[in-house]
């Protein structure tokens, strides 16, 4: 094909990389690995040749993305990529993916700017071979606007970014969602990645006057903002929501997140079966070292077998040669339709977005609890 392909010898392992933030958000990082090897081992060879799996630390950043991305393409053995975590990396690394005509599938991505707008609008940073199995941030912040305003009763919130292709696209989706259904949000604040002083922008906030906030941060600038906020008068009691990236373990250990609702992907059908292993979320579980903190582990399990089956697909063999085709394999992921993975039904629109358009928010009522999954769901909706 127009895109050359990838040639594996007879006594040659498939080669795949993960690009995951190992040493920015391990709580996350570490559960998404491990799910990524589990199903690797559950699906098998694939022509009688092993999968052989590495993973770099794209570190949650720009640069990061972009190097992984690097060191990637200069290994003509790498047939797909299972990455990045976090958007911010994804935005630099896809044109380096993208040119060298490799497709790159993500468990965690969110941002309308590397798929769409879910109107038919490429995404400022859109490009060929870019797939994910989590929902675009559109679904997610529309969710949160809804349940603030029609179940909360709240008219008027705050929200804040870090500039971030994540924070930055949630946050804004969010007021121009919740504005639509008659709310205010005044102000859409902007913090620096690493900034610890939060004063300027939760005086902003309390001037306002509101009666929400809307945290889409990361973990380490959320939890400086909610701890100061705590000193404010006017923003003690306020009602609190937050999006998937400080969802995780380290947060949830704060006793200032108790009382947080969160948004992230619906994952009440604990029931599912991934169709390329035959395996059920529970059975899964069982081979972890522990229970995994991350509610994403499910999406890095059905990402792999979704590339995995891929790649079965078009892989053909002739003499003591694979050819896995890099064009054939982005037209089988293009083609992606009714897979049935852990979490629900997958399919792929024309701009890589695969996820199932349903979302959650759960209530941290308990101090106490770790695991996301063990928080109760008090609403839920889809796109």
């Amino acid at each position: 094909g127009p895109l050359g392909a990838v040639e594996v010898r007879a006594d040659e392992p498939i080669e795949i990389r993960s690009l995951l933030a190992h040493t920015v958000v391990s709580s996350v990082a570490t559960p998404l690995q491990a799910a990524i090897e589990i199903a690797i081992k559950d699906f098998g060879p694939i022509n009688g040749h092993r999968v052989s799996i590495e993973t770099l630390d794209e570190m949650c950043s720009g640069e990061g993305g972009r190097a992984t991305a690097e060191a990637v393409v200069a290994d003509a053995q790498v047939v797909g990529v299972i990455g990045t975590l976090c958007s911010g990396a994804a935005v630099e690394a896809m044109p380096v993916i993208s040119e060298a005509g490799l497709s790159m599938i993500s468990p965690a991505n969110t941002s309308p700017v590397l798929t769409s707008d879910l109107a038919g609008n490429a995404g400022a940073d859109h490009y060929e071979g870019y797939y994910r199995v989590t929902n675009n941030d559109l679904v997610e912040a529309n969710l949160v606007a809804n349940f603030s305003y029609n179940e909360l009763g709240l008219r008027r919130m705050v929200t804040v970014h870090d500039g971030d292709a994540y924070t930055n696209a949630i946050a804004n989706a969010f007021a121009v969602a919740f504005r639509a259904l008659g709310g205010d949000v005044p102000v859409i604040a902007q913090v620096n990645k690493g900034q610890t002083d939060m004063a300027t922008v939760l005086a902003a906030f309390d001037a306002a006057g509101p009666d929400g906030i809307f945290l889409p941060l990361f973990q380490a600038e959320g939890t400086h903002l909610v701890q100061q906020a705590a000193e404010v008068d006017g923003l003690a009691d306020i009602t609190r929501i937050s999006a998937s990236a400080m969802f995780v373990g380290e947060f949830l250990a704060l006793p200032e997140s108790e009382g947080f609702y969160f948004v992230g992907p619906d994952l009440s059908a604990d029931t599912n079966t991934n169709q390329a292993t035959g395996r059920s979320v529970d059975e899964i579980l069982a081979d972890f070292e522990s229970h995994p903190e991350s509610t994403y582990w499910q999406h890095a399990y059905d990402a792999t077998t979704v590339l995995l089956t891929a790649i079965a697909e078009v892989a053909f063999v002739d003499g003591d040669t694979l050819y896995v085709d890099r064009a054939a394999l982005r037209e089988a992921l293009d083609s992606v339709s009714g897979f049935e993975g852990l979490i629900g039904t997958i399919t792929c629109d024309d701009f890589g977005d695969c996820g199932t358009g349903r979302g959650t928010i759960q209530l941290h009522a308990e101090f106490g609890i770790r695991h996301a999954s063990e928080l109760p769901i008090v609403y839920s909706g889809g796109a």
